[in-house]
């Protein structure tokens, strides 16, 4: 996510590197650079250069006091004016005191409303909601039909009937979700272009029939500035009240997520992270701002983690962990677990530096996979005790799952060094591992 833009920053801030002090001198050709990184990154002219006035002015009149470097100065200047660039704070779904919150999502063809739609649901159901998806798209070949296999896949019921107007399909949702107490509706319309006055009027037509509560605009944010324009002229005909960026984890530069408040006037209220029904997280400008400088974003890796993992098996975990009964059956768990946060890179990308660190690197979600299928080609009594695997086992498993030999040997060998890095936290061993790592002993106790 916007490893471009991050990259040039990176560079241009690494000017105050050695410098004694902020003067207008030396912060001239790095503001130079913070601009043309931002104008490649596809962001508005006119954000761009307020942006870069914006941190000029502040920096100028700032003062280096005690240990801090300028460079450390510059970077939290940066920090600031990127936080409210992209927002200061994070914008929630505004639900209605009388049920159901109607949310309208709209936007161009192909930008991803219709799954959006799904994730959204989910999102909202494991916050405790009760929510309804409507299918209004009836002019994609498929689209009722893929809306309703989303539906199935995640157990949420879709709203469709026999009507050929949009209209009627909204208004007739809402007595719906009333009748079977939905108490939020997600209306999914039809793709359409800014130039289709028709399907404009349509969306419009859609909107003063139901009043809705929220109106999302989906756009994908690898199109940049054109994904800033669209939203606009949305606007104009609908009164926007939230934007959603899908596809954000692929956008290298970040110029759709850096313009689209300053350029709509409308907050980025979700991102989406992926294809997976819970590729989706609520749009924290602080968080983006600190991916967007390198410094990672470990809140939201926790968040992640707290959503998927259940607390009674975690503490059974650190039992059998402590008793030195850790398992080919807990390790699968535990896979299963980390799959269900996202891809790995993305995981990854969260902790500071990290972007950089993988720039070129292939990181396989697939072996997963592999690992996956080599436990899985195991019998129960084989994941309970490994040492029983002797050469005519590890051949049955290596043909089970597809792999081979070599690699149930080097999955046996990384587990049996695992178990001992346990053993050694258990028994008393973190001393011992601390002074390895060169950290002062005490530390932590």
């Amino acid at each position: 996510m916007f490893e471009n833009l991050s990259e040039k920053l990176e560079l241009a801030l690494k000017r105050f590197r050695g410098q004694a002090k902020i003067t207008e001198d030396n912060i001239q050709e790095a503001l130079r650079e913070i601009r043309r990184a931002l104008l490649e990154a596809d962001v508005n002219l006119h954000v761009a250069r307020k942006f870069t006035d914006e941190v000029k002015e502040k920096a100028i009149g700032t003062e280096v006091k005690g240990s801090l470097l300028p460079e450390q100065v510059i970077v939290k200047i940066v920090y600031d004016e990127l936080v409210k660039l992209l927002g200061e704070k994070q914008s929630d779904i505004q639900f209605s005191a009388h049920p159901p919150t109607v949310i309208l999502i709209a936007g161009l063809q192909g930008s991803g409303k219709t799954t959006f739609a799904a994730k959204l649901a989910k999102s909202l159901r494991k916050k405790g909601r009760q929510p309804l998806l409507v299918a209004a798209d009836i002019y994609r070949p498929a689209a009722i039909e893929q809306l309703q296999s989303l539906g199935k896949s995640i157990s949420i019921p879709v709203y469709t009937n026999d009507s050929k107007d949009p209209v009627n399909i909204a208004q007739e949702s809402i007595k719906y979700a009333k009748r079977m107490i939905r108490d939020v509706v997600i209306i999914d319309t039809a793709g359409r272009l800014t130039i289709d006055e028709k399907m404009m009027n349509e969306v419009q037509n859609i909107s003063n029939a139901v009043n809705p509560n929220e109106t999302l605009f989906v756009c994908d944010a690898m199109i940049g500035q054109d994904a800033v324009n669209t939203a606009r002229a949305f606007h104009e005909k609908l009164q926007i009240t939230g934007i959603v960026l899908t596809k954000l984890d692929g956008d290298t530069r970040g110029g759709a997520a850096l313009s689209v408040l300053s350029v709509v006037g409308k907050p980025i209220k979700y991102i989406g992270t992926g294809e997976k029904i819970d590729g989706i997280e609520p749009f924290h400008p602080e968080r983006i701002a600190s991916r967007i400088l390198g410094m990672g974003d470990i809140v939201s890796l926790v968040e992640k983690a707290e959503l998927e993992v259940d607390t009674k098996k975690a503490e059974k975990l650190e039992q059998k962990i402590r008793k030195n009964q850790f398992t080919f059956e807990d390790f699968l768990d535990q896979l299963k677990t980390i799959k269900k946060m996202g891809s790995i890179r993305d995981l990854l990308s969260m902790l500071p530096g990290m972007d950089k660190a993988l720039k070129n690197v292939n990181v396989d979600d697939k072996a997963f996979s592999r690992v996956e299928a080599i436990i899985l080609s195991m019998t129960k009594e084989e994941r309970e005790n490994p040492k029983i695997l002797n050469g005519s086992r590890r051949k049955r498993i290596a043909n089970g799952s597809g792999t081979t030999i070599q690699d149930v040997n080097r999955l046996l060998k990384q587990f049996e060094d695992m178990q001992k890095m346990m053993k050694n936290i258990t028994r008393g061993g973190r001393s011992r591992i601390l002074q390895n790592l060169r950290i002062p002993p005490g530390f932590g106790n």
